[in-house]
């Protein structure tokens, strides 16, 4: 099924003009295949039953909680090999011009060798499973699991290694390096399940057999190599550089030492739940694939075409309004998509080249759209995932995360659309013509379609399991399409959860490839030691080591997706900060912000990169936009960090007297920023502003006070010089 075809929300008329169309596909990866004919029935049959299999566990037919894990990441796995190519995809369906037609003595021989050895190995393990259910043998014969390891793992690295050099470019084929990598994937599978039982017991110690090793070794290879297909490079260098520190240990300096630890042990370790199968798996198994395909299903019903086109028509008119668009409906996908630079791209489409077009420089739309979408990540009830993983990590409830973000998330927003107004009315722009803007009298008449958000949310606070609420919210969807011309039946809600299993793989690798990092941070101990290096900072001084806390969680996240960077963070930096005394809620809440910022942080700023490719700027400079015009992301977690209030720990009148000066506070971040008040502001007003902005969101009534006096001071002073534009619309 093609990911291309555009449909709409709405059916535009003459009365009634229509601006988003397909604002929510999934635009194809440069290594996605488009699979057609019986080989993409197939796979549509294959991303369907995972997506299904799922849906029947998490609501009517509980499992084995490793065996479920194992399964995910298998499905996922094998999904991701016939569905993501080793090489970027060539246009079209045909051979590209770097297609080689013949094949080669090396390529044959890689193929050959992942031939037999993959085939030798998953034979194996074939027969031990048809003695279990043929002879209810407890165990197989014992050349069966003493000879399957090694062939497992040559084939493994064989066939990838093919995939490398010699792989197909056509979308339209799997290239059979990439069908042995899958059937790899079960033979792992049928191994770990086989023995799950004992491998819970001796994973990790001397008592592990030769099988678990390459099984697992396998298994993180196989991870991996999904990882690069779907992220890149960056997160795949970082995890193999915490697997090297696992066995290099004993030569490194000061806290980083460490015994060191043999093969076996570590590769069997990594593959426990205190690993791969551990609490990034455990979040993607359960709610991050739920709530992908309840986005799915909006997807399907054209519900995110209605949002985008409800905010033009309540915003497009105002100065700038395309940006301010971008930061209300970009937020609110960036929430549901769970990935920033995705987001970027499938809303910035439409909203960077209007943005162009009432003023705003190609730098500035690419950075408002990335600042936006990134925000989508602290968007409550969802959070990109985020939610969720605190939740699984921490052990708070998740509705007391979800109440606990709002301030945060708010203040942000409002941070991000005072900048952009301010920017507008700077350089006097306009916004887009209301005969070119969807009719709000007619959209508001379908207000019902917010109706799955609107429901999610009710259902959460009203005490249902997360997986509950969220199994309703997508079946409202559906029910909700009854009342457009976009209706989901049988075959809709089959392409819907097609669709949901796409979008879910990347996902799966990202968290699976995050639990190695977290396996090798509890295998090493390594994130105890580094609570006791910022306790002895902590010493010198508490601000100190939060600013360091902070540039390590943004370090980590840098280049990965959300979910990974969060869950990195939260193993290493999240300890040392609850070791200084401070709570558990705020201090996951301050490296999730900084982890997820980290994506418009230069010099790695994935979601700026993504938009500075959509409006043809410069990524270097597109990325330092971005970062300026996100300022309030990097100020808000030593807000709360000082105001518990403003997550909402404390008595109502203080939550309440926070969040107003806060407000305040980013009013006046924003005015010096931009550089515009009341009037244009030179450097030297622009610096008091900023003084006068950060005494405000402390906290205090004292800062308040001297804030607020130099607030008025300035206002004075610029009604003095001339008359001021009206400010913010």
């Amino acid at each position: 099924m093609s990911q291309s075809q555009h449909s709409q929300a709405v059916r535009p008329d003459d009365d009634n003009p229509v601006i988003a169309q397909g604002v929510d596909d999934e635009p194809l990866m440069p290594t996605q295949r488009d699979l057609n004919g019986r080989l993409g029935l197939f796979f549509a049959g294959l991303c369907i039953a995972y997506t299904l299999f799922h849906i029947m566990v998490m609501n009517l037919f509980p499992m084995e909680t490793w065996a479920y894990r194992l399964i995910h990441i298998t499905g996922g796995l094998i999904i991701g090999f016939l569905g993501y190519s080793a090489l970027g995809q060539a246009d079209g369906d045909g051979p590209s011009q770097t297609r080689i037609t013949e094949r080669n003595a090396a390529e044959k021989a890689l193929l050959g060798v992942a031939l037999v050895a993959t085939g030798y190995a998953f034979a194996m393990i074939a027969i031990a499973w048809l003695g279990r259910w043929t002879a209810m043998a407890a165990n197989p014969p014992s050349f069966v699991f003493g000879s399957f390891g090694i062939p497992l793992l040559i084939g493994t690295i064989a066939a990838t290694v093919a995939g490398w050099r010699f792989s197909g470019r056509e979308r339209g084929r799997v290239y059979e390096g990439d069908w042995l990598l899958a059937i790899a994937s079960i033979a792992v599978l049928g191994y770990i399940l086989f023995v799950v039982g004992p491998l819970r017991l001796r994973a990790g110690t001397a008592m592990a057999q030769p099988g678990d090793m390459y099984a697992a070794m396998a298994g993180v290879i196989l991870i991996l190599e999904l990882t690069r297909r779907l992220t890149g490079l960056v997160l795949v260098v970082i995890v193999s550089i915490f697997i090297l520190y696992s066995f290099v240990g004993p030569w490194l300096p000061g806290f980083l030492n460490h015994r060191g630890y043999d093969p076996a042990r570590f590769f069997t370790y990594i593959f426990t739940d205190q690993g791969i199968l551990g609490a990034p798996i455990a979040v993607s198994s359960t709610y991050i694939i739920l709530f992908i395909v309840f986005a799915a299903f909006l997807q399907t019903s054209k519900v995110g075409d209605y949002f985008v086109n409800f905010a033009f028509a309540a915003a497009g008119q105002a100065r700038g309004g395309p940006a301010k668009v971008a930061v209300f409906a970009s937020g609110l996908m960036g929430m549901i998509n769970g990935t920033s630079a995705g987001n970027v791209v499938s809303t910035g489409s439409l909203t960077i080249p209007l943005m162009k077009r009432v003023g705003y420089p190609a730098r500035s739309a690419a950075a408002i759209e990335a600042t936006a979408s990134s925000g989508g990540q602290i968007l409550p009830p969802i959070m990109g995932a985020g939610a969720f993983i605190m939740a699984e990590v921490t052990g708070i409830p998740y509705t007391e995360i979800v109440v606990a973000a709002i301030i945060p998330a708010v203040l942000y927003f409002i941070s991000v659309y005072f900048m952009v107004d301010l920017q507008a009315l700077k350089l006097n722009m306009k916004g887009l013509p209301r005969a070119e803007l969807p009719k709000f009298a007619v959209l508001i008449r379908q207000v019902y379609l917010f109706l799955p958000i609107i429901i999610l949310i009710y259902t959460l606070f009203a005490g249902y399991s997360v997986i509950r609420a969220g199994t309703l919210a997508m079946i409202s969807a559906a029910v909700v399409s009854w009342l457009t011309p976009h209706r989901m039946g049988v075959r809709q809600v089959l392409h819907a959860m097609d669709m949901g299993a796409r979008m879910s793989i990347q996902m799966v690798a990202v968290c699976a490839a995050a639990g190695i990092i977290v396996g090798v941070i509890a295998l090493t101990g390594v994130g105890a030691r580094f609570s006791t290096l910022l306790l002895s900072i902590a010493d010198q001084s508490q601000l100190l080591a939060l600013f360091f806390a902070m540039c390590i969680s943004i370090l980590l996240g840098m280049g990965m997706p959300t979910t990974a960077a969060y869950a990195v963070a939260a193993a290493v930096v999240a300890p040392g900060l609850v070791s200084l005394g401070i709570p558990v809620l705020v201090a996951h809440f301050f490296v999730f912000y900084y982890a997820v910022m980290s994506a418009i942080t230069p010099p790695v700023a994935l979601a700026a990169y993504a938009g500075a490719g959509l409006a043809g700027s410069d990524p270097m400079k597109t990325s330092f936009e971005a970062f300026r015009l996100g300022l309030a992301a990097f100020i808000v977690p030593f807000m709360f960090f000082s105001s518990h209030e403003l997550l909402m720990q404390g008595e109502w009148l203080d939550i309440v007297h926070v969040f107003i000066s806060a407000m305040l506070g980013m009013f006046l971040l924003s005015a010096s920023v931009i550089g515009y008040y009341f009037g244009p502001l030179n450097i030297v007003l622009r610096a008091i502003l900023l003084a006068a902005a950060l005494a405000m969101v402390d906290g205090g009534w004292m800062t308040d006070a001297i804030g607020l006096g130099v607030a008025a001071a300035l206002y004075a002073l610029q009604r003095g010089r001339r008359n001021p534009r009206t400010t913010v619309a």
